[in-house]
């Protein structure tokens, strides 16, 4: 008995300690995976947005566009941004009675079934009505891959997040960039023929580049029952964080896809060396260069509140619808330009600050549940946006 040590008392502070951080090797992997995943899984979305007015340029035997001061075709942006949108939503709201009964991998395969499926279909569109099919099969892709990569990412460590919004960020100034130089050389279906090569590069990103998830963290001991009070103010504070984060993303996202789909078409300079279309695209293009310069700089601009981005987000809309409404308020495609490139700073600050925000204030076996009433609220804000952006095309054309 004299030489077995002493009993020590037990110490509060002596709780599992965290799985290691992976090392470097699986670092960079995890890293260049969720990147790949992410400019896969929103690059197609992109360039559906950025070719609205191609898509929606009369065919023959359609009704031709009016020669108003706003050169608006028969059928306003908004309905290809309805399109691309209310799938994803559905897909979205289904996904949680569904979900549980599909592996992971059978949903990464899906969602590359879909991308091809609808790059294909747009391709070979004869008329509006198909091309806008083909835009809504890549939407429900693009949302069923939305919810499955953010939830995956939340098993890994929080760089994989990171990359993550860097790579939508990149399938933003990507896919417009990459559309708007084809587009200038190619017809619309041969300049989307490239974009067949991406669902074949998220297979290989997720099956053979991302490694398995590190072990979870330790899930804390279930309440006793005398301390229900607890569990109630964890569910508090998950629904007060899911609000605080998505209610100003909502309100950034409506306002901003509000200017993409229901302003910039009608915001034609006809001094401008550019046909209306190719200042559409150009437009677009600066949007998602800030959007990716923003998503990129996540690691050195942190916000913890983004009401600020939200009023900001409103104020530069309204401006612009005054510059629709007032001819002439805008001086030139330049003024155009530089407010695009702010619009895509703040939209995509607020993104990815939202879904830092919610990774640091909610713990993580409630993560799923808040990113997905987030993403679904963003969606519901973006789907409205495309409704005002049609009553616009409508209200604004319709006079001429």
């Amino acid at each position: 008995m004299a030489d077995e040590e002493p009993l020590l008392p037990p110490d509060e502070d002596s709780a599992p300690a965290p799985p290691p951080p992976p090392p470097p090797t699986s670092s960079w992997r995890i890293g260049a995976a969720f990147w790949i995943l992410g400019l896969c899984n929103n690059l197609p979305y992109v360039v559906m947005l950025s070719a609205a007015r191609d898509l929606l340029e009369p065919r023959p035997g359609e009704e031709r566009r009016n020669r108003s001061r706003y050169d608006c075709d028969p059928v306003g942006t908004g309905a290809v941004l309805l399109a691309d949108v209310v799938p994803g939503l559905v897909v979205k709201l289904l996904l949680p009675l569904v979900g549980p009964y599909l592996p992971i991998r059978i949903r990464v395969v899906a969602v590359a079934l879909c991308l091809w499926g609808s790059v294909s279909a747009v391709a070979a569109a004869k008329g509006t009505l198909s091309g806008l099919g083909g835009v809504a099969l890549g939407s429900a892709g693009a949302g069923l891959g939305e919810v499955t990569f953010l939830t995956l990412a939340s098993s890994y460590p929080s760089f994989g997040l990171s990359h993550w919004s860097s790579g939508t960020g990149a399938a933003g100034v990507g896919g417009a960039l990459g559309f708007w130089g084809l587009r200038a050389w190619l017809p619309l279906p041969h300049s989307l023929l490239p974009f067949l090569a991406l669902p074949p590069m998220m297979l290989l990103s997720f099956f053979f580049l991302l490694g398995p998830a590190p072990p979870p963290r330790p899930d804390p001991p279930l309440p006793h029952p005398d301390e229900g009070g607890g569990a109630r103010e964890e569910k508090w504070g998950v629904a007060k964080a899911a609000f605080c984060q998505g209610a100003p993303l909502a309100l950034v996202y409506f306002a901003e896809y509000f200017v993409n789909q229901g302003l910039m078409e009608l915001l034609y300079f006809p001094s401008s060396p550019l046909p209306h279309s190719a200042q559409y695209r150009t437009l677009q293009l600066l949007y998602q260069a800030g959007v990716f310069a923003s998503r990129s700089s996540l690691r050195c601009l942190r916000l913890r509140r983004l009401w600020g981005l939200a009023v900001t987000q409103v104020l530069l809309a309204s401006f612009l619808l005054a510059a629709v409404a007032v001819n002439h308020l805008l001086p030139g495609l330049g003024v155009a330009a530089a407010l695009a490139l702010g619009e895509g700073l703040v939209g995509g600050g607020a993104y990815g600050n939202a879904f830092s925000n919610l990774g640091e204030q909610v713990p993580l076996p409630q993560q799923p549940l808040a990113i997905a009433v987030v993403t679904l609220g963003a969606e519901v804000a973006i789907a409205a946006a495309g409704g005002a952006g049609l009553g616009a095309h409508a209200a604004f054309c319709g006079r001429e």
